[in-house]
């Protein structure tokens, strides 16, 4: 990012960079704030380096904050859709899953306690656990809407843990992503890329958005139901 060796990276400059991270903007706001101490617009390699490792937090689900800094983490992660040799499977299908394996063992006893079908979930058994959260219904709509990969209406085992997920990271108020990050899609649905660079494996949410218009994402989650769980 440096590429005169100035040692200091602009504000410009690292922004265009850590997009590549796929966090949201809210995300990067805070973590740029946090790495520029002082304010002013520049980030020299120390600061750059707490950028790192705060997206790097963020990627994994910890909370942005200097208390993070100091937790072990694997190293950020980048993708650049201009670079085929970024694109072409390295980046995407080596990634590591977002979701921890002890938390899937405990989003898969939830996923079997509400009686699968054929592996799958209907949005009507989902409904009452995303309800449940309490969290706001356009916000689950989101969660619905990510978490339903392959747009057939339900849930399997991977889908349904991105989706908890994605509820858990809603709960400690980190903002729901508008489109799904490559390290949340579960290895199982990551498509190998057969021309180099031709995709991005994740369709941009304008994309999804029209192609997708049909399906009432928010439809499952519209009737506020009292629940009694």
């Amino acid at each position: 990012v440096d590429s005169t060796n100035a040692g200091r990276v602009l504000a410009s400059d690292a922004a265009v960079f850590l997009k590549k991270s796929g966090l949201t903007d809210l995300v990067l706001g805070k973590i740029w704030d946090l790495a520029d101490t002082d304010g002013k617009g520049i980030l020299n390699k120390q600061e750059f380096f707490v950028a790192l490792r705060l997206v790097a937090c963020a990627q994994n689900g910890l909370d942005v904050s200097l208390n993070s800094l100091n937790l072990p983490v694997p190293p950020p992660r980048f993708t650049d859709t201009s670079s085929p040799l970024l694109l072409s499977g390295t980046a995407s299908s080596d990634l590591p899953w977002a979701v921890k394996l002890e938390d899937k063992v405990k989003y898969d006893a939830i996923f079997d306690s509400l009686n699968p079908v054929n592996g799958l979930l209907s949005g009507d058994k989902v409904k009452p656990v995303l309800l449940n959260s309490k969290l706001p219904v356009d916000i689950l709509g989101r969660v619905w809407e990510l978490s339903d990969i392959d747009r057939d209406g339900m849930l399997d085992r991977d889908e349904f843990a991105v989706a908890m997920f994605l509820v858990y990271c809603a709960l400690e108020k980190e903002p729901v992503p508008m489109s799904l990050p490559a390290a949340l899609v579960p290895p199982s649905k990551r498509k190998p890329l057969s021309v180099p660079g031709a995709m991005p494996l994740i369709p941009s949410s304008t994309s999804t958005k029209e192609s997708h218009q049909s399906l009432p994402p928010v439809g499952i989650l519209a009737a506020k139901t009292p629940l009694t769980q």
